[in-house]
């Protein structure tokens, strides 16, 4: 037993309604020893039933113990409890993509990213379950591929995405010529949550368009459609305002494919 381990068991010993239960948990369930986790974990469960952390450790536990069913009803409760409860969302949307519910699995990865927009896990798993919907799309002929031919960058400094932050056309393309789409897509989700929540905070209404400026870049993000996003990035030589012209141009392009596909 590790000396962190030994500690904490000690302090919980001395103080069964301590809260460092929640990281002797973590511990043991990472240390595999899963009979001392689950044992650790229940025992917080019923001391503090209406503690959403409470609940997603007992959800961790049960996961690795392959009762899936059980680990999901206790991800339910702390989503119930804290509905910004992220390991929750987290391994909600890991069951959901197992099972097949993509709608669900998508629904909680993007809340998931957008509370900790850094979180490498979500924005992994957010590309695979895209992924997964784009590949299963386009077997059924729901997707042909987009067309943005004629518009400049459209290859590498242009991204059409829909509301789940699903790449549906153009690309966008790193210094080192690798197409970074699916982790652009997975981040612009999160921006986009944030500056939603933001002007509903502020009464400042619906959001039209979001300029930025990295190191050696310009950005613009706009709705060609309720359901839609469309990223635009280009150099710093271009100004703002010339992207937003650019960006217009990109965004009637857009609504005709969306029109085109999607009806």
């Amino acid at each position: 037993m590790s000396e962190d381990i030994a500690r904490m068991s000690a302090e919980l010993a001395s103080n069964p309604d301590s809260l460092v239960f929640l990281r002797l948990g973590e511990e043991l369930r990472v240390a595999e020893q899963h009979d001392a986790a689950l044992k650790i974990a229940s025992a917080g469960v019923e001391r503090h039933a209406t503690l959403a952390d409470a609940r997603d450790l007992l959800g961790r536990v049960l996961a690795d113990a392959g009762r899936l069913r059980e680990a999901q009803d206790q991800w339910n409760e702390a989503v119930r409890l804290e509905p910004r409860s992220l390991g929750a969302r987290k391994g909600l949307g890991f069951l959901c993509f197992k099972s097949g519910d993509w709608d669900a699995a998508l629904d909680n990865l993007e809340i998931a990213l957008s509370i900790d927009p850094s979180d490498k896990a979500v924005v992994h798993g957010l590309a695979n379950v895209r992924t997964a919907v784009e590949s299963f799309e386009r077997e059924q002929g729901r997707l042909s591929g987009p067309n943005f031919s004629g518009l400049e960058g459209a290859k590498d400094g242009m991204l059409l995405a829909d509301d789940r932050g699903r790449v549906l056309g153009g690309g966008i393309v790193d210094n080192q010529g690798q197409n970074r789409s699916e982790e652009v897509c997975a981040q612009l989700a999160g921006v986009v949550q944030e500056a939603t929540r933001a002007c509903k905070m502020l009464g400042l209404g619906n959001w039209e368009w979001i300029a930025g400026e990295a190191e050696a870049n310009n950005l613009h993000v706009t709705r060609p459609t309720e359901t839609s996003l469309l990223l635009l990035v280009r150099d710093r030589s271009i100004p703002a305002g010339r992207l937003a012209i650019m960006a217009d141009k990109a965004v009637a392009s857009a609504r005709q494919w969306l029109q085109e596909q999607f009806g």
